[in-house]
Parts: C-alpha cells; sequence; structure tokens
C-alpha cells in the first residue's frame, strides 16, 4: 500500500530520505573529508561491497522475472530503456557542445546517458521504506543501459572529430576494444550474470535460492550504508575538480538529470508504469555513471579531461539524487501516474 499522498511533494518526504541511515553515512563520509577527519576505508573494501550490492540486486532480479515471466511490461520496458541510454546522450551533446570541445561533451554525454547502479539501490530502498511495491524485472535494464551509451559517446567522437588515431580502423576508434569494455565491463558482467543466475535457480534449483536469501537480503542494507559512507568521502574529494570545472557543469550536473527525470517520467507514463516501477525509471533516465562509462572514456578518449565527466557525476550529481532527487523524482511520479496505474 502506498502510504504518501499522490497530490503533490511532500516535504517530509525528502526529510525522512535525508535522514535515513544510507544517507546520513553519506554524509558522515563527506564531512569527514571538508574537516579532515583521520577517515579511512581500507581500499578493498568498497570494491567488495559495491560487487556484493550489484550481486545481490542482480539475482534479486531474476529471482522476480523468473516468478513474473516476461510478458506484460517487461520487453516494452527494457527496450524504451536500452532506447534511453542512446538518446539522452544525444540531448547532453547537444547541450555541452555550447561550452566543450567534442571529446569532452562527448564523454560526459555518455556518462549521462548511462546509469548508476547504486542510485537504483537506493531507489529500490527508498521504495521498501515507502512500502510501495516495484517489479524485480527493472533490474534488467540496469544491466542493459551501460552499453549503449558507450557506444554511443563513441560514435559521437568518431562523427564530430576529423582526427584519426594511428592503429585503429582509420576513424579514430578500436571498434574491438570499444565493444568489449561496453559489454563486458565487470559491473555490467556481474549483474547481468547475477540475474541470469537468480533467474535459472529460481526455476530449477529452488533450494539453492532459499539458502541464497539471507545473503542477498538481511545484508543488504548494512552493506549499502557501509559502502555510501565511502562513497561519501570519495564524492566530497571530488568536489573540488567540480568547482575548477566552471558553473556551466555545475548547473548541468543538477539540471540535466531533472530534465531527464521529467522525460523518464512521461515515457513512464506512456509505458503504463506503477508508482514503484516508475520511479525506478525515471532513476535510469536521470542517473550518472562514475564506474563503467569513466573507465570506458579513459580507454577510448584520452583527449576527454577525467576531471569533467568523474566530477560532475560522482561530486554533484551523485550526492544529489541519493538526498533530494530521489524523493523529488517520487513526487513527479504522483503527479504523472494516475493513481490507477
Amino acid at each position: 500500500m502506498i502510504t504518501a499522498t499522490a497530490t503533490a511533494l511532500d516535504a517530509g518526504l525528502i526529510l525522512a530520505n535525508v535522514l535515513s541511515p544510507k544517507v546520513l553515512f553519506f554524509f558522515l563520509g563527506a564531512i569527514a573529508v571538508f574537516l579532515n577527519a583521520d577517515l579511512e576505508i581500507p581500499a578493498p573494501l568498497p570494491k567488495l561491497f559495491s560487487l556484493y550490492l550489484l550481486m545481490a540486486v542482480g539475482f534479486r532480479g531474476g529471482m522476480a522475472l523468473a516468478k513474473d515471466g516476461l510478458g506484460g511490461q517487461v520487453i516494452p520496458t527494457i527496450s524504451v530503456s536500452i532506447l534511453m541510454a542512446a538518446v539522452i546522450p544525444l540531448i547532453c551533446f547537444c547541450i555541452l557542445r555550447l561550452r566543450f570541445d567534442v571529446f569532452n561533451a562527448a564523454a560526459i554525454s555518455a556518462t549521462y546517458g548511462s546509469i548508476s547502479a547504486v542510485t537504483f539501490i537506493a531507489a529500490e530502498s527508498f521504495l521498501q521504506a515507502q512500502n510501495i511495491s516495484y517489479d524485480g524485472f527493472m533490474v534488467a535494464p540496469l544491466a542493459l543501459m551501460e552499453s549503449p551509451a558507450i557506444i554511443v559517446g563513441l560514435v559521437l567522437v568518431r562523427l564530430g572529430s576529423r582526427q584519426a588515431r594511428p592503429g585503429s580502423d582509420g576513424i579514430g576508434m578500436d571498434w574491438g576494444k570499444v565493444l568489449h569494455e561496453s559489454m563486458l565491463n565487470g559491473y555490467v558482467y556481474l549483474i547481468a550474470g547475477s540475474l541470469v543466475i537468480g533467474f535459472i535457480a529460481s526455476i530449477y534449483s529452488p533450494a539453492g535460492v532459499e539458502k541464497m536469501e539471507p545473503f542477498v537480503y538481511k545484508f543488504f542494507y548494512g552493506v549499502l550504508c557501509f559502502f555510501l559512507l565511502d562513497m561519501g568521502i570519495v564524492a566530497a574529494q571530488r568536489f573540488k575538480d567540480l568547482k575548477k570545472a566552471g558553473a556551466f557543469l555545475v548547473f548541468f550536473a543538477i539540471l540535466m538529470p531533472m530534465f531527464n527525470a521529467l522525460i523518464g517520467g512521461l515515457v513512464a507514463r506512456a509505458l503504463g508504469l506503477g508508482y514503484g516501477n516508475a520511479l525506478l525509471f525515471i532513476i535510469l533516465c536521470s542517473s550518472a555513471s562514475y564506474i563503467a562509462v569513466p573507465t570506458a572514456m579513459r580507454m577510448t578518449v584520452p583527449e576527454a579531461n577525467p576531471r569533467y565527466y568523474i566530477s560532475s557525476a560522482l561530486g554533484l550529481t551523485f550526492p544529489f539524487n541519493h538526498t533530494i532527487g530521489i524523493p523529488l523524482y517520487m513526487g513527479l511520479v504522483y503527479k504523472l501516474i494516475p493513481a490507477s496505474i
């Protein structure tokens, strides 16, 4: 049952999200940087926790997909999500070319056309806290939206630049590396593989799934809080780079996700998604990658400055979405989606 009002954004919804443990731990990490506190998370732990979160979300999504099947809204939602991952970079690129060269505009555009798995996971936790139901198949678009954004970003570089790089195919791109990085990035591979395993195990090994449930459910929120503590530290460290990037990118890092959220909300309405699924779809449209796409851009577009596409996504868009964005987008869902859905 939906406990929040569907008429307007309740300021209490934002307050409840900001004061949730996961966001408070994020702030704890960020404040530690600003106060020069001696807080440091050992390097292997954040990576381990991120892998756990991706595996757990993918496995749970596979379980839900096995239960609900591939009918109804599943295929249309997945198809439109992939389309959005290709369209959003094009819109971003047109805006960013007002201030940036082709390389930086394309790299930033690909970053904002992709997704943040942790933001998606935080949105799931938000929905659970509000007792709003959603479908597990929404994890499938999460696993499929990284690659199109990377490919579109690199196509924009190819079309916008006349500088061909030696050792490639003569048009400035080694497409073998591009396709490998975009489709077999470790994080994409893990969540997609976990989705498939959860789907198969739910059908053929119910006893194995039962043994996995404590691992993918009971420890999940605590690990998320610990991971966001580290992300608060990293985001605060990137904030200095963001200030050097200029006001244009600062405004872009906040306003572009909000614009993408509006487009995502309208598309979710057209798809007939319910409240929970609509919020997750909006999050997929309005978040930005800070792991997979930056890794690909560093490898394939060395002319682009990582200060721009990493600091904007991680230093501002990520904390904005986690603190204000998620409840703000929930208010948008209430305004756009009919209560009968």
